[in-house]
Formats: C-alpha cells, sequence, structure tokens
C-alpha cells in the first residue's frame, strides 16, 4: 500500500519558488498498478522519488504499508528502501564494472540477507538471462539491462515497485516484457506506481494518474 496525503514539495529556481508537487494525495492499494502521465516538468518524477524516500516534502506525509516515512532517519529509510521499495528506471543504472549477477546483487548490500544470492540467480532465470549470468552491462542489449534491472528491484521482495520511463529505450517486444512482469507483480499483491509518457504502456496499468502543474487532475 502506497498513500500521500497533501504532499507539497518547492525548489528555489532563479530566485523564485517552484512548487513541484502542490498538495498531492493519492492512494494505491496492494495489487495496484497505476501509471502516471503529464508533461515534462508537472512533477512525476519528484512523485516517484518522494514516494521512494529519496525526496523528502516540504509538506504532508507518505506512507508505505504502516510506514510514515518522514518518522525515519536517513539510515533508516535506507534500509526500508531496500527491503521493501524496488526501483526501475529509464537509463538502468547498472554498475558498469560489475557482472549482471553482482549487478543485481548490489539490492541487498543494505541488508546482508544470505539468501540472496540465492533469489538472484531465480530471477535471472526467470527473465532469461541465465546464460550471460557473468557478462557486463556493455555486453547486454538494452532490453536485457532492463531486465537486470527488474531482477535487482524486484530481489528483496519489495512491497512497492517505483518506474521512473522503464520501457523509454526499448523496443516494444523488450518493453512488454517489463509491462508484463509488473503486471505479474501486481497480480501477486504487489504495487505498481509508473511513470511513462507512452500511451500504450500506460494503457498496461489498471489506473492512470494525470499530472499537471504539480497536482494531481
Amino acid at each position: 500500500m502506497l498513500q500521500l496525503t497533501d504532499v507539497a514539495k518547492r525548489y528555489s529556481a532563479t530566485g523564485k519558488q517552484v512548487a513541484a508537487l502542490d498538495g498531492v494525495s493519492m492512494h494505491l492499494g496492494d495489487g495496484e498498478f497505476a501509471a502516471v502521465q503529464g508533461p515534462s516538468g508537472c512533477g512525476k518524477t519528484t512523485l516517484l522519488l518522494i514516494c521512494g524516500g529519496l525526496l523528502t516534502p516540504d509538506a504532508g506525509t507518505v506512507v508505505v504499508g504502516d510506514t510514515q516515512l518522514s518518522t525515519l532517519s536517513a539510515d533508516q529509510r535506507a534500509r526500508f528502501r531496500a527491503g521493501h521499495i524496488g526501483f526501475v528506471f529509464q537509463q538502468f543504472h547498472l554498475i558498469p564494472y560489475l557482472s549482471l549477477l553482482d549487478n543485481v546483487l548490489a539490492a541487498a548490500l543494505p541488508l546482508r540477507d544470505p539468501q540472496a544470492r540465492q533469489r538472484a540467480r531465480g530471477l535471472i532465470e526467470q527473465f532469461g538471462l541465465g546464460d550471460r549470468i557473468h557478462h557486463t552491462p556493455a555486453e547486454l542489449s538494452a532490453g536485457e539491462c532492463q531486465r537486470v534491472g527488474l531482477a535487482r528491484a524486484m530481489l528483496n521482495s519489495p512491497d512497492v515497485i517505483l518506474a521512473d520511463e522503464p520501457t523509454g529505450n526499448l523496443d516494444p517486444e523488450s518493453g512488454e516484457v517489463v509491462l508484463q512482469a509488473f503486471a505479474d507483480f501486481a497480480s501477486r499483491g504487489g504495487t505498481v506506481l509508473m511513470v511513462t509518457h507512452n500511451r500504450d504502456a500506460a494503457q498496461r496499468a489498471r489506473h492512470v494518474v494525470k499530472m499537471r502543474a504539480g497536482r494531481i487532475e
């Protein structure tokens, strides 16, 4: 479950205060798959970062499961993210000098989980990358890199997946793999919040949230 109540975030730009988010409220229950759409600069990425505890709102509350993120210290938020929130990015954000396996395992470092390696290998096989397990990102296609990102996001069995333009750099076939993985995750009770400009990708979600000028329309 993901709940935002009256969330606001402002930035200073050229001496003026700009409202990236202006009183945003949203509730996504278990098993929900929602897409966020809107013009560039409307606050979509800021919304994701705040949902994931990577940014702190100036006002309002963010609750993931039973935990209000603002009650946690920075270290506690980092550990909470590792155990409860998975991130999938347009640019993949893989570590170039690590193997596919070690890139997936990087998500488990804050938790020191002895079972992580076994789960990582299982996810890598699930996403059809078993024969590339020791390859580095430079040796993978864009679609394969995003499948690594999916495995990393799901490694710690999160409650929520936050995705920022996850199909933006992919061909339609690779994009379908990503969207189906999100749908399957939601069908098992997980919550997915995906930012996308792609209308076809948004239609795969159960709900579409429209944003403009820091507000939900």
